[in-house]
């Protein structure tokens, strides 16, 4: 295949063409996607009308697929795929409907956090519905000397639903058996990719509830600084969703977020695979 990639900004993410997923890829081309992948840490491929079981062979081409964790999410038949959609069936707003509308890495509240996500879009709404994506490279980078120094050894403490802004619109009693089966995990403020070696931000708005060994005033005043250099608008890049859009991203060193650029009268619907990452972080009481 001719496989062509053209960056989309100077910080991150980068358009892949070329390729049709509908077909198992040779190993050339999947060792090409995935350079291409650590260089630009979000890839977007166009026009991808394929079914699940394609979405997950594609995935699983990159590396091992998660059975996703929260089960009460899982689309139908297919434990590999979280299906975030905003509406029912019915036509009423789902429990998801509001989901990830805040900056995170997905997973980072279990010891085995996502080394990659693949969402791919099913259906749209006519206006809005995109996703935001901040290189945490540069967020890293971005820091003095001295305050790098200082937070390199910290850990903070990653909580499931701590933050959750739409708490009223969750099952309490699923939310309270989700909670138990992924306790308080601490992990590193600044994480080191196991591929490239580079180090990056690894706090999240959403998860993120305080430092290790602090008090809250102490940790307060670190984590909030943080999280504002972590999405400064230069760091970042904003995914406007064509139908079958596929986008693969990087949660090691990027945050991302669903815009809430869009109301709940007309469907979003997506599908999201997980690849498996290292084990990273530890529980925390």
């Amino acid at each position: 295949m001719d496989l062509q990639v053209r960056p989309l900004t100077s910080a991150l993410g980068a358009q892949v063409s070329g390729v049709d997923l509908r077909t198992d890829l040779d190993s050339a081309t999947v060792d090409a996607i995935r350079r291409a992948w650590l260089e630009h840490l979000v890839l977007v491929f166009p026009g991808q009308d394929i079914t699940p079981q394609q979405q997950i062979r594609f995935t699983r081409q990159l590396g091992l697929v998660e059975e996703y964790p929260l089960v009460p999410y899982r689309l139908p038949g297919f434990p590999e795929i979280f299906l975030l959609t905003n509406m029912n069936a019915d036509g009423t707003v789902s429990q998801t409907a509001n989901n990830a509308r805040h900056w995170h890495s997905d997973l980072s509240f279990t010891s085995k956090p996502a080394m990659g996500s693949m969402l791919r879009c099913v259906q749209i709404p006519q206006v809005g519905g995109t996703t935001a994506f901040a290189n945490q490279y540069l967020a890293y980078e971005g820091l003095s000397p001295a305050f790098r120094e200082m937070i390199e050894p910290l850990q903070s403490v990653h909580e499931l639903f701590s933050k959750n802004k739409n708490k009223e619109d969750l099952d309490q009693g699923q939310v309270r058996d989700m909670k138990m089966q992924n306790p308080r995990i601490a992990q590193p403020v600044v994480r080191v990719h196991d591929e490239t070696g580079r180090k990056a931000l690894y706090v999240s708005e959403a998860l993120s509830t305080d430092i290790v060994g602090m008090s809250r005033e102490e940790s307060d005043l670190i984590l909030n600084y943080l999280f504002k250099q972590q999405t400064r608008m230069e760091f970042t890049y904003r995914h406007a969703w064509k139908q079958h859009d596929i986008v693969l991203w990087d949660n090691r060193c990027t945050l991302h977020m669903a815009v809430a650029d869009h109301q709940h009268a007309e469907p979003r619907v997506m599908y999201r695979t997980t690849l498996v990452g290292e084990p990273c972080g530890r529980v925390v009481a």
